[in-house]
């Protein structure tokens, strides 16, 4: 027998550490407290919670899990460049970077949306943020650049673009790949900065009377504050795409499927929502609504809800520094992504099953209930199609390659799903099967 057949079946190293999330976990939990209990609900505390989540996760991951050493980050600290030999170079970079924060700008500027609403609030906080950005970029990328192993990325890619071939003419495939990592940051930033406040004073204004008796409000409750750890987790990610952090963005989805299939479960494009070609509720009432008067369903619904909402939240504090859609800022294989490849995914489709009941509508209508679950059922869809093409792009990295198959020769939901669709899972050692989501 080939030691290959003997050799035990380990699963890849994940890219963040379990501690990176629980540190960040408890400043955030500390924060909510004083919140609570000093009353301070208006939007700069919520933002104070992004710093709160944040704060302590940059310093265990440098003192503790020391990233800034880690040969992801493509830095060198060992052998600093002069700042002569570099200084061209960063110019280069800056002119990209500057230009490429003006489309930004730009983009902000005409999108009606950005002026209505939530959105007026993390336009602001971006706005006020700028000047100092502007001038923070300066000695970040000349110390940046005197250690980078290859200092020119794609903001020096786009930097020669504008350029114009003075100092040379970029890398195939650079600048298209800086435009679509900051096309992510750019759109996603602002709308986690506009929900911030919302959920966080959601969680803080939350009291009532009968909060450990009722399980209506105790859900209620429950599910706002994991939402809050959600956001706030998710805001961190956004913000903090540093290479020093080993948090950079080392691709963006390149597969036009792929964006597709997120814009449209966020605005201004979303197709949930209200008016939306694949709005669900319709005549729909919450899940307490249909089980008033029966005490223990209440229960146990409730708890239902809660624990998915749980593992949804869990998913984004197993990233750490490094969550965001679109992108790929190393492989996962810890916590939740241990069980299953998308646990969000599922979680969160799992919780509008149950938290909406879609066949049941007030008007009484079997056709509006057979709507509204086909519906749903086509949003479940839209998730499943996501989870295909983030896979399609995780899966150009043999760590991720690795990762899935490990994960359907051992996760319990992975290789159920595997058996339903009629996949064998692939033997250790044995090849790389084609990427396809577990849920």
């Amino acid at each position: 027998m080939s030691n290959e057949t003997n050799a035990p079946d380990v699963c890849p190293r994940s890219a963040v550490s379990h501690g990176v999330g629980l540190v960040g976990l408890a400043g955030l939990a500390i924060w909510i407290a004083l919140a609570r209990h000093y009353q301070m609900d208006g939007p700069h505390a919520g933002l104070a919670a992004v710093f709160a989540c944040g704060i302590p996760m940059v310093l265990w991951s440098i003192f503790v899990d020391k990233v800034h050493r880690g040969a992801e980050t493509g830095l060198d600290w060992s052998n600093p460049r002069p700042l002569a030999e570099i200084r061209d170079t960063s110019i280069v970079k800056l002119t990209g970077l500057w230009i490429t924060w003006g489309i930004i700008a730009l983009f902000y500027m005409t999108g009606a949306w950005y002026m209505q609403g939530d959105y007026r609030y993390a336009v602001s906080v971006m706005a006020h943020a700028a000047p100092l950005l502007v001038l923070l970029s300066i000695p970040y990328v000349l110390w940046i650049d005197r250690h980078l192993i290859e200092p020119r990325d794609g903001a020096f890619a786009f930097g020669q673009w504008l350029i114009g071939g003075a100092v040379g003419r970029p890398a195939p495939g650079m600048v298209a790949a800086h435009l679509r990592a900051w096309a992510v940051k750019a759109f996603f930033l602002a709308f986690m900065l506009s929900i911030v406040p919302g959920n966080f004073r959601g969680t803080i204004d939350w009291y009532a009377d009968d909060l450990w008796t009722n399980p209506v409000s105790l859900a209620g409750f429950l599910i706002s504050l994991m939402f809050t750890v959600d956001v706030a987790f998710a805001t961190v990610g956004y913000v903090l795409t540093m290479r020093p952090l080993g948090a950079q963005i080392r691709s963006a989805n390149p597969f036009l499927a792929g964006w597709l299939a997120a814009l449209i479960c966020y605005p201004p494009f979303v197709l949930m929502g209200p008016g939306g070609p694949l709005f669900y509720e319709a005549d729909t009432r919450s899940w307490d609504y249909w089980l008033a008067g029966h005490p223990a369903a209440l229960w146990v619904w409730g708890a239902m809800l809660v624990l998915l909402t749980g593992i949804y939240a869990w998913a984004t504090v197993a990233f750490g520094l490094r969550f965001s859609n679109l992108t790929h800022r190393g492989v996962l294989t810890h916590g939740p992504y241990r069980l299953c490849k998308h646990p969000a995914y599922l979680a969160k489709n799992a919780f509008w099953w149950l938290s909406t009941l879609p066949f049941l509508v007030t008007s009484g209508s079997i056709e509006a209930g057979l709507r509204n679950g086909l519906l749903l059922a086509i949003v479940s869809g839209v998730y499943y199609w996501r989870a295909l093409t983030e896979e399609a792009h995780l899966g150009e990295d043999p760590v991720y390659r690795d990762y899935a198959a490990w994960m359907e020769r051992n996760a319990r939901i992975t290789r159920t799903l595997a058996l339903l669709t009629g996949r064998r899972a692939p033997s250790v050692g044995g090849g790389t099967p084609p990427m396809e989501p577990a849920e």
